[in-house]
């Protein structure tokens, strides 16, 4: 009896002893992230770059034009060039320019053309890699996330204009998920430390309804919000690099390496890499630029350079392409994200608010290299159909919402260092050539500089450089960031007359650029706004914007469209009505000839249809049956001879010109023939019967989003009625 009493009061005191030990974990986790939070807040922390007054002389300096880079380029020697024009290239030149490096970089396409403008615009430490860390007792998985944690606030405090700290929520639909995710995101607070943004919170179910209205209620039990960070990646990655040139670096787009050359070191006798044959790209012409080391920084790229130092070179580079898809801004609140964390196939998806619209991605598929990565119709469908678990029923998810979609090629690697070779790599490698070219490859944005500085670190020390100090990028702001307040934008709105939604926008992708930028702005002669002419009424991009760009290195239209503005990831349609004036204004600037002008236009287009989605829709109503009802059929068809007034059984530009005119609508040419693009499939420049009934099927179905033809003739079919006469006014006559 006595020895089961105190068996019975020792088994309390246990269970007293776990109560309390997890009450106070609980409390921990809980109670540590809001206090971290809090010291953040009383400590107030200001870059010392932000006051230092020789790099606000160098920031506010006039950028050097193209053609001065690339007589820098031919004329000059260096200490590193660096082949790469993405994030990880540009932050090798700014790390490498910023320690007195002579620093050179040549792009290939335009910077931030590949993987480095096609992410999910997330900077985050990464969620699943702590979890792995947690439950495989994985110490490099560990030091992952922490790295990556670090480096989140430090691009949010150097580029305060371009990133942001958003809320991501993630539902609760079974009750053991609620201590599994609650716990998993609360150590993911405690791991950022110092450098957390805010802390993570349990939302109720109603709650959660509110921040999210258009989540799928049934069974929802509530749901967890925590924050990482957002940011317009293109931008990103070029403000990076003109940081690096306004230090001094010499940088140029459009440059191709075509052969690494080499040269005897006389004090060891070796053959070691002596600079790079390049070729401009733009104008046909080849130049030698000398360097004392070479940086491979090309991402999916990495083993073409690799063999060009070394044909014997195995390759290390699995390319991998991840779709996005863009869908309309109401599919998501404003500043609230979505994380699916395990889908049909054990991905992850994210659903995230952008650019005013929502992105939804991504998908992650062995693929070939290719200049032109291009999505799939199966991808759309997989993102498509995994976010339709999470979103209302209410909600009709369309295939035709489909805004626009894009293909980005993510460069897994094997580390060539180890003798597992077959093994990928989990975070970036560094490899070191025989003849002194340093490649650094894998990784992912938000560790750009990190590896940015670990391979510079590399490159002293291979080549033996004599680099005036340490590195110096951590918290060194980059170019807009110096002037910048997030009130910026009124004093846009204030003194120069620009729409509020404008202002915002030129401030928070610009910084404090945008002021420049306003002046290139022409009176809009109305009242309000005083300046800025849109590129297409239903997005922020002004027409100043493409004039600036072509100060900061854009060479085709591509690139505005594509990357200087973001118009063909938020709307393929939107980006091929816009495509003409960009054509004009950039013409203008850099003095096309029409034959130019001509090719232009039909570079972007190829581009916008097989690299942004846009033939994917044809595709799609190509295999759509013509699904209507026979009265549907007869009166779309006296609907369609209106307009074949010939009776040729098809539409003509003419046809549909004479068409409007006589029901009053004014529709310039162009507008008419974006809106026969949108309906001829076999691109033969007019609308078939089969093709008009087809379209106006799949429009029925959704197939087909907003559609401007669908729109116009809608309107013109209710003005024919509306103008019909009555019998009461025509007097009733027989």
């Amino acid at each position: 009896m006595f020895r089961r009493a105190v068996r019975s009061r020792a088994f309390r005191r246990l269970c007293y002893l776990a109560a309390g030990g997890g009450a106070l974990a609980v409390a921990t986790l809980q109670g540590v992230p809001w206090a971290l939070e809090a010291y953040n807040l009383r400590r107030n922390y200001v870059p010392p770059s932000k006051t230092d007054p020789h790099l606000i002389e160098l920031m506010d300096a006039k950028l050097p034009t193209r053609q001065e880079q690339l007589d820098s380029l031919s004329t000059e020697e260096f200490d590193v060039l660096i082949i790469g024009g993405g994030a990880t290239g540009c932050g090798c030149a700014l790390d490498a320019v910023s320690r007195g490096l002579r620093t050179a970089l040549v792009e290939k396409f335009d910077f931030a053309s590949g993987t480095s403008s096609r992410s999910t615009k997330l900077i985050h430490g990464g969620v699943r890699y702590l979890q792995k860390a947690v439950f495989n007792l994985d110490i490099e998985q560990y030091r992952m996330v922490k790295e990556a944690l670090s480096e989140r606030a430090n691009l949010l405090q150097i580029a305060p204009h371009l990133s942001y700290p958003l809320p991501i929520m993630l539902p609760i639909y079974h009750l053991w998920q609620l201590p599994y995710f609650w716990a998993g995101i609360k150590m993911y607070d405690l791991v950022s430390g110092t450098q957390i943004l805010k802390p993570s919170f349990y939302l109720s179910k109603s709650r959660a309804l509110e921040y999210f209205p258009m989540l799928q209620k049934d069974a929802l039990k509530g749901a967890l919000v925590y924050y990482d960070g957002q940011h317009e990646d293109a931008r990103m990655c070029l403000s990076i690099g003109l940081t690096a040139a306004k230090l001094g670096a010499s940088i140029a787009n459009y440059c191709e390496v075509v052969e690494i050359l080499k040269s005897t070191d006389p004090t060891t006798n070796k053959e070691v890499v002596s600079g790079a044959r390049v070729l401009d790209r733009t104008t046909g012409k080849e130049f030698a630029i000398k360097a004392k080391c070479i940086v491979n920084a090309t991402g999916p790229y990495s083993d073409t350079i690799r063999q060009k130092e070394n044909p014997q070179k195995a390759k290390i580079v699995a390319p991998s392409a991840g779709i996005h898809i863009t869908l309309p801004d109401y599919y998501s609140p404003e500043r609230m994200g979505l994380l699916d964390p395990a889908t049909a196939d054990g991905r992850v998806i994210f659903f995230l608010p952008w650019q005013n619209c929502t992105i939804a991605g991504t998908t992650d598929t062995p693929c070939e290299l290719t200049d032109n990565p291009h999505p799939t119709e199966d991808d759309v469908k997989f993102i498509l159909k995994e976010i339709k678990h999470y979103l209302s029923p209410d909600i009709d998810i369309r295939r035709g919402d489909v805004l626009s979609a894009w293909a980005g090629i993510r460069p897994l690697v094997t580390d060539p260092n180890k003798s597992d070779t077959q093994s990928i790599a989990r975070n970036h490698i560094i490899e070191v050539s025989d003849s002194r070219m340093v490649t650094i490859a894998g990784g992912k944005w938000t560790t750009y500089r990190q590896m940015s500085e670990e391979t510079i670190d590399k490159v002293i020390e291979v080549a033996n450089l004599q680099a005036k100090g340490p590195c110096k990028t951590k918290g060194l702001l980059l170019d807009g960031a110096y002037h910048w307040g997030p009130n910026l934008f009124i004093r846009l709105v204030q003194e120069y007359g620009v729409e509020p939604s404008v202002a915002q926008h030129l401030a928070n992708v610009y910084g404090d650029k945008s002021l420049e930028i306003i002046k290139l702005e022409s009176l809009s002669g109305q009242r309000w706004p005083v300046v800025g002419k849109r590129l297409h009424p239903n997005y922020p991009y002004l027409e100043s914007e493409v004039r600036w760009a072509t100060r900061e290195y854009a060479c085709r239209a591509v690139d505005i469209l594509a990357r200087r503005t973001r118009l063909a990831f938020a709307n393929v349609h939107a980006a091929v009505e816009a495509l003409p004036r960009v054509v004009q204004i950039m013409g203008e600037e850099l003095g096309w000839s029409e034959t130019k002008r001509q090719e232009e236009l039909a570079h972007c287009k190829r581009f916008l249809r097989f690299e942004m989605g846009y033939n994917l829709k044809l595709q799609e109503r190509l295999q759509h049956p013509i699904n209507l009802s026979s009265e549907e059929i007869a009166d779309l068809m006296s609907k369609f001879r209106k307009m074949d007034a010939d009776n040729k059984g098809f539409i003509t530009l003419n046809d549909l010109e004479r068409y409007f005119k006589g029901t009053n609508h004014s529709m310039e040419a162009a507008q008419i023939m974006d809106m026969i693009d949108e309906v001829d499939l076999n691109r033969n420049g007019r609308i078939e019967m089969s093709e008009f009934l087809q379209f106006m099927s799949a429009a029925k179905s959704g197939t087909v989003g907003s559609s401007r033809f669908k729109h116009v003739l809608d309107r013109t079919s209710h003005s024919d009625k509306d103008h019909v006469i009555s019998v009461d006014r025509s007097g009733g006559g027989v």
